[in-house]
């Protein structure tokens, strides 16, 4: 049995109750078997925490991490098929790097999961995964899930990849109707596969639909029980508005991804409380859709009432820089508190594996960052990260 003991520090579990105390955690085959204040258990492994502050490993829940390989041009950018604008059968397992150096930068800064896949040039891009940034050089034995996300992307990116070869869509008209054509096609594909099955065996017997791998991708968007969730790319408020209209058409699990004009429609978005992601905070206004771009917005969402996380959108802002990215939105109004929930188990219930990851909680994933002292600030830097219960990053000793 692998077990650890690490004593002697303020746990921060940002569970449900938000507890905090001073105690101690048992890790057991890559598990949190317990925790508690007091008397420890006997563990021939010992870590003594030294009075730190102990929370949830952190999560970038949108990013590009090991599709786009730092310091590398086109041969490490494998992010984009930019050569149809319709590809939901692309797989991000397929070309994630774990070698890619900036995993190691991640789990450094204290990243220890994230949620990575194909970039914004496709109306539809293809799949995400969630998986650990460190424990194997193999992606097969780091996914926590795969697929997590298929990917949709409207406004700038898509018109300027394909404006400049003169080919559909170089109009936001033309995005949303890609993606509009597919789904349709997509939720036939699943009527008539489901109508077979019906029939199978009977004298009505019909033939199965040809296969399509599109639909195929397509078709757990569709589920009813566990539906994959679908990532809209939209910064731009009409954009935001053309990613919910699609959504509600289709009945679709969605998550607005950057939502850069949040704050100047969150009276809107209250309306429906669809789930968030914000960011790159730590950036500039590189393009017109950003101009609105501010640190102030998760504040600003955040009074609404909206539940959002905070992402580095790895490469545009470095993964290492997701705990300054919390702190710009503290700098810009947002209580700390909520800035590292939304790189913690706010990151985790959007992206659907709060079971797992999230929160310092007994049966969950030891997944975890030690700090000297304060996590959201300016100065923090992790002193042990653990990835599934084995020491990551080691400053104590």
């Amino acid at each position: 049995m692998n077990q650890t003991l690490i004593k002697n520090i303020n746990i921060w579990t940002m569970d449900e109750r938000d507890s905090r105390f001073f105690g101690w955690i048992l890790l057991e085959n890559g598990r949190i078997a317990s925790m508690g204040e007091g008397e420890t258990p006997d563990c021939e492994s010992v870590i003594d925490g030294e009075g730190g502050v102990l929370t949830p490993g952190l999560i970038d829940i949108h990013s590009h991490i090991g599709l786009y390989e730092d310091g590398l041009g086109f041969e490490g950018a494998d992010g984009n098929e930019d050569t149809d604008p319709s590809t939901p059968h692309l797989r991000a397992i397929d070309s994630v790097n774990p070698m890619d150096r900036c995993f190691e930068d991640a789990v450094n800064a204290g990243v220890t999961s994230v949620c990575t896949g194909v970039g914004s040039a496709n109306p539809i891009g293809g799949s995400f995964i969630i998986m650990k940034t460190w424990g194997s050089k193999r992606v097969d034995k780091l996914i926590v899930k795969s697929p997590a996300a298929i990917k949709f992307a409207l406004g700038e990116n898509p018109k300027n990849t394909y404006n400049d070869r003169d080919e559909t869509p170089v109009t936001r008209m033309a995005t949303a109707a890609i993606i509009r054509e597919q789904l349709i096609k997509a939720k036939r594909y699943s009527e008539d596969i489901a109508e077979y099955e019906r029939l199978k065996g009977t004298e009505d017997e019909i033939s199965r639909p040809d296969f399509d791998i599109k639909c195929e991708a397509l078709l757990p968007l569709f589920d009813k029980e566990h539906p994959l969730k679908a990532h809209f790319h939209c910064h731009r408020a009409d954009d935001i508005f053309t990613a919910q209209r699609l959504a509600n058409e289709f009945g679709l699990d969605y998550v607005l991804i950057h939502c850069t004009d949040g704050a100047l429609i969150a009276d809107e978005l209250a309306e429906d409380s669809p789930a968030i992601v914000l960011g790159p905070i730590f950036g500039d206004r590189g393009k017109p859709e950003l101009a609105n771009h501010d640190i102030s917005t998760p504040a600003v969402l955040s009074g609404s009432g909206l539940r959002f996380a905070l992402c580095t959108d790895h490469p545009e802002t470095p993964i290492q820089y997701l705990p300054l990215t919390a702190a710009l939105a503290v700098r810009g109004g947002l209580s700390s508190k909520e800035a590292l929930r939304g790189i913690t188990i706010t990151a985790a219930e959007i992206l659907g594996v709060s079971d797992r990851i999230g929160s310092v909680e007994p049966g969950k994933d030891a997944d975890f960052t030690l700090y000297a002292d304060e996590p959201v600030s300016m100065m923090t830097q992790p002193l042990l990260t653990a990835v599934r219960g084995k020491v990551a990053v080691n400053k104590i000793i």
